[in-house]
């Protein structure tokens, strides 16, 4: 059977000794497209627009920051942990969903308070975008050639030349396409019962599709961590266990009478 042959170079464009990698540009195209649908929302229910650039400085330091640890310390601790400048060199790669996940979360909650903000409110929204943003930041990962899956012999199987010649579960493909699923459920569920919906539903149920899904790929997922696990379970996986979790507790469990919106 042939398979499809990957063996894209992860550089966009050189300009001089400036490379510009997919990945990079990938990631900033996520955020800008996000920061259209936030304004767009922001717009709709008549808030302060001149509020999203400042909620997206928090934002962004949040992903990036908790993505950043994240990787370093919960995918190879020891390592890290006895070189502790490289947690800072980004540019060497390593960012993990999890982490910018509690980033993310910790930086809206920061925002929420300093511009007096409902924290539930902005959650439900956020994750909006933020859904479609994931899609970005796996097909980033697609052109690195990283995260990927194991072997296998399914007809869409692609072989990653800059890993090795097996062909593999294109998982970094399988998660961009539930992300997008996602947002497309997100956002209809907004536009047809946000105002109906409980605050706190749409947050949780983007938990539990996404780190539902996120669980699911993982079987078919090479090992992330430096580490092996004596379990069923890998690191990604009971990762993912405590965010299904609170988006279960959110949807069914969670009761607020009231809330205040910044006006």
């Amino acid at each position: 059977m042939e398979y499809l042959v990957w063996d894209v170079d992860p550089i966009l464009i050189s300009l001089g000794g400036l490379n510009v990698h997919w990945y990079g540009f990938l990631f900033a195209m996520g955020f800008i497209v996000g920061l259209k649908i936030m304004e767009a929302i922001f717009k709709a229910e008549d808030k302060n627009i001149d509020d999203i650039d400042k909620g997206l400085i928090y934002v962004m330091i949040g992903t990036v920051v908790g993505a950043r640890l994240g990787h370093c310390l919960f995918y190879d601790p020891a390592y890290y942990l006895s070189h502790p400048l490289e947690i800072l060199m980004i540019h060497k790669g390593g960012l993990a969903s999890h982490g910018g996940a509690m980033g993310v979360l910790l930086g809206l909650y920061l925002f929420a308070k300093a511009q007096k903000y409902s924290y539930l409110w902005l959650l439900d929204r956020i994750v909006i975008p933020t859904a479609l943003v994931g899609a970005f930041i796996r097909i980033g990962n697609l052109f690195n050639s990283e995260i990927i899956g194991d072997e296998t012999t399914l007809p869409w199987a692609i072989i990653f030349a800059r890993v090795d010649m097996l062909p593999r579960h294109p998982t970094q493909l399988y998660e961009a396409l539930a992300y997008v699923v996602i947002f497309a459920i997100l956002f209809t569920l907004y536009k047809k019962q946000a105002t109906q919906l409980k605050i706190g539903v749409m947050f949780g149920l983007y938990m539990v599709l996404t780190f539902g899904a996120r669980f699911m790929i993982e079987f078919v997922k090479t090992q992330q961590a430096s580490y092996t696990l004596d379990l069923a379970l890998n690191t990604g996986q009971l990762l993912s266990i405590p965010f299904i979790i609170l988006g279960l507790y959110m949807m069914f469990v969670y009761k607020k009478s009231s809330s205040t919106v910044k006006e």
